[in-house]
């Protein structure tokens, strides 16, 4: 994990960070060098001699002169006064992950604002991430993680500046444990194994002193209390699910009550309509939305957010066996309502269902509820790989998250429930069926969640299946595998409370 400080004193790495951005369509080049004044001119002739454009995700790397070892130039685009704060944290992100292996490096990018000083912290924290704890005989060759990044700014002894690194590498280090939780093979990570990973977390971050409780629910107790969702999804598998739950209460007033619910798949097989092999492999990420909502309460502990927060994580893993929920099953989901389980891989819905329902019954009266989950391949169909979906039964509560993920600079897109889908849940011989038109399946299974939402009560579901397993390439501050999406959003939502 790397260290993070704010400086605004004398260089003392050998690798310095600038920005570099096109100016015009015929190759003009500009160094965005924030608060350090650098001698730009013969710079500026070698940027143009090796064809330097300052398109985002762009790397150049020269000798630095009398300034550094090394200058590394990280695209920012288009010229501009005011460089959103998404485009300098994927910047500050592709120059750290261009960095493992290297030391300590001091990030001189613009930090006109606050905002921008908190982006260039976040993403080059973010992007400093290296997961090789699998790695065996090969792992003396992986590169480390950029060990010390500093960041450059005349903003560096203001009390907001320090808290906002403060709270930068809180956001770094919960994001990574959600990307180490996803990145997990599922040989190492079961139900009862992510439970145990938490519960080490938790105590980390200070348990009940910090507010933090945790219980679990194991198989028999999830079948007495009648969780058929979970127990119905988990009873193929010889690793028995479990149901996690963390409450935060912090100290003094609170000023709002929410709670989350993550969609906890250890690995999902698709049970007795077995997925294809190609591709199975990335179903390690169906536990994302689990991942997301546990540490982003930990995020939100952790910065002592005067938020209640009750976070409850269904755990399962969806296995072909001769135990196996059959097409056509009836199961009971926790509170009564029965589902004819016509596709056992539409599994996410159900365990959520339970997780939901439960989390309803608090005596607190809740300010709201949100649900995050790897739910639908439909999300990808719809949105691609890098924008997640929101489905709600309350616009006001929406527009307040889509705020949140603007300046959280996740991707978030509001996606309607419509009513006329909705028959098409209906069972002949049960309250309704786990799926129904394909047409619009990412808005069935939202319609399918809806059903188990008191109609009062402020409700989100986001449906992360794509963004929250990266198979592509890594790009801004986003590794290849598991990203941790969501988890920076609802802190920003907790921070506006």
């Amino acid at each position: 994990m790397s260290t993070l400080k704010i400086t605004n004193g004398v260089l003392k790495d050998d690798v310095l960070v600038v920005g570099l951005a096109s100016t015009n369509s015929s190759g003009g080049i500009s160094i965005e060098s924030g608060d350090l004044a650098l001698d730009q001119k013969s710079i500026l002739t070698s940027l143009l001699a090796i064809g330097a454009t300052g398109v985002t995700d762009e790397i150049v790397k020269l000798p630095g002169g009398a300034a550094a070892t090394m200058i590394v130039f990280t695209g920012l685009g288009k010229k501009s006064n005011s460089y959103s704060h998404e485009t300098i944290r994927r910047a500050a992100g592709v120059a750290a992950r261009a960095l493992a292996g290297t030391k300590s490096a001091t990030f001189a990018l613009p930090t006109s604002t606050l905002q921008n000083l908190s982006a260039v912290a976040e993403g080059a924290a973010l992007g400093s991430y290296v997961f090789s704890e699998f790695r065996g005989s090969t792992k003396s060759e992986q590169k480390d993680s950029l060990k010390n990044i500093n960041i450059l700014s005349k903003s560096a002894e203001k009390s907001e500046a320090k808290a906002l690194i403060t709270r930068a590498k809180i956001i770094a280090d919960y994001t990574f444990l959600v990307r180490d939780l996803i990145n997990t093979p599922p040989s190492h990570l079961t139900p009862d194994s992510f439970t145990k990973k938490l519960a080490v977390a938790i105590k980390a971050a200070g348990g009940v002193k910090a507010g933090l409780r945790f219980s679990v629910l194991d198989e028999k107790a999830l079948k007495s209390q009648g969780f058929g969702g979970i127990i119905g999804v988990g009873q193929g598998s010889a690793n028995p699910p479990r149901l996690l739950h963390i409450s935060y209460t912090p100290k003094g007033a609170i000023k709002k009550r929410y709670a989350f619910v993550g969609k906890g798949i250890t690995f999902d097989t698709g049970g007795l309509a077995l997925k294809p092999a190609l591709g199975m492999e990335a179903m390690k990420s169906d536990m994302s939305g689990a991942g997301a909502v546990c540490a982003a309460t930990l995020a939100i502990a952790a910065l002592k957010l005067p938020v209640a927060i009750e976070t409850w994580a269904p755990l399962a893993e969806n296995m072909p066996s001769d135990k196996a929920t059959r097409p056509s099953d009836v199961i009971t989901i926790f509170g009564g309502k029965t589902v004819e389980v016509l596709n056992p891989d539409a599994e996410g819905r159900l365990v959520l269902a339970d997780a939901l329902v439960k989390a309803q019954s608090t005596k607190n009266k809740l300010d709201g509820i949100i649900d995050v989950a790897t739910l639908t391949g439909a999300q990808v169909v719809a949105l691609g790989t890098r924008t997640s979906a929101v489905m709600t039964n309350n616009e006001d509560f929406s527009s307040e998250f889509l705020a949140a993920a603007s300046t959280s600079g996740e991707q978030f897109w509001p996606m309607p429930l419509p009513i006329e889908l909705r028959a098409s849940l209906d069972s002949p011989v049960a309250d309704m069926a786990n799926i129904g038109d394909r047409n619009g399946g990412m808005l069935v299974a939202g319609l399918f969640l809806k059903e188990f939402i008191e109609a009062d009560l402020p409700w989100l579901h986001l449906d992360i299946a794509g963004p929250a397993f990266n198979t592509a390439k890594a790009h801004g501050y986003t590794p290849v595998g598991g990203t941790g999406i969501a988890l920076r959003s609802l802190v920003v939502l907790a921070e506006g409370a």
